[in-house]
């Protein structure tokens, strides 16, 4: 089975021609790229972040249906976060809001998903004030929502929870976010595979979790990666790790991080 997390990006290009047309906030949308790189990636099971549906900046498509159709998923689940666009103007997403487009996390499989669970996380109140150092500056921010979503897969191995979530780059916040995932899968059975862009890099990960690290590969930024903040974290007695690797591709500013297991 090959598991493959990968932060989109809104399904924004990094090639050159991008580059030149374009500055990092309007950096178009090709789906045609976004198609050859999930056929190129080849998964099993795949954990997009920062996924847009009806977005006008991508084409009004939905990337979750593009990438499944793409990889041939039997099965997928987008979980919206939030309605409108990030960094700009956005509320909380509803099911009223889906015609004006929204973003969110999907997770994407060609094994049977027996059920979908979704878990809302916690936040902090939807605006503060953050003291930036460097500029000896207040600046007043808005928390994106954050949730993770968890399939139950049948695998010739047996059952396997498979749980995505794209966790906030606030500290302490994402920290809080990690203990109330791990809390809410603690009555699941093992193996429970936890993968995603966590926003944390180093060991954090598996000791808030207790979960064991499946692959260590710098992932952020895509275009020269220093750190890791794509992580693939198992619980209990699993599959074995055939291979690991990080994987640039045309698009995204993350590199996806992919894992081959027995």
């Amino acid at each position: 089975m090959r598991l493959v997390t990968f932060n989109l990006w809104g399904g924004r290009s990094l090639t050159p021609r991008a580059r030149t047309l374009a500055p990092r906030r309007r950096r178009p949308v090709d789906l045609d790229l976004l198609r050859q790189a999930v056929i190129e990636l080849d998964p099993d099971v795949l954990a997009l972040q920062e996924v847009d549906r009806e977005q006008s900046r991508s084409h009004h498509a939905d990337l979750a249906e593009v990438a499944a159709e793409a990889m041939g998923a039997t099965d997928h689940r987008f979980v919206p976060t939030l309605a409108g666009t990030p960094g700009a103007m956005w509320a909380v997403s509803s099911p009223a809001h889906r015609a004006s487009g929204e973003y969110g996390i999907a997770l994407l499989s060609r094994l049977p998903v027996r059920r979908w669970q979704d878990i809302s996380l916690p936040g902090l109140r939807p605006s503060f004030s953050v003291l930036l150092p460097v500029l000896r500056q207040q600046l007043t921010v808005g928390e994106e929502p954050r949730a993770a979503v968890v399939a139950h897969l049948d695998t010739p191995a047996g059952p396997l929870a498979v749980v995505n979530t794209h966790l906030t780059w606030i500290p302490g916040s994402g920290v809080r976010q990690l203990q109330e995932i791990t809390s809410v899968l603690a009555e699941e059975p093992d193996p429970v595979l936890l993968t995603g862009d966590f926003n944390m890099w180093g060991s954090l990960p598996r000791r808030i979790t207790g979960y064991r690290s499946l692959a260590e590969h710098l992932t952020y930024p895509a275009a020269r990666p220093t750190r890791q903040l794509d992580h693939v974290l198992l619980r209990g007695d699993g599959p074995e790790v055939v291979a690991s690797r990080a994987v640039r591709l045309a698009v995204s500013d993350h590199l996806a991080l992919v894992v081959d297991l027995a």
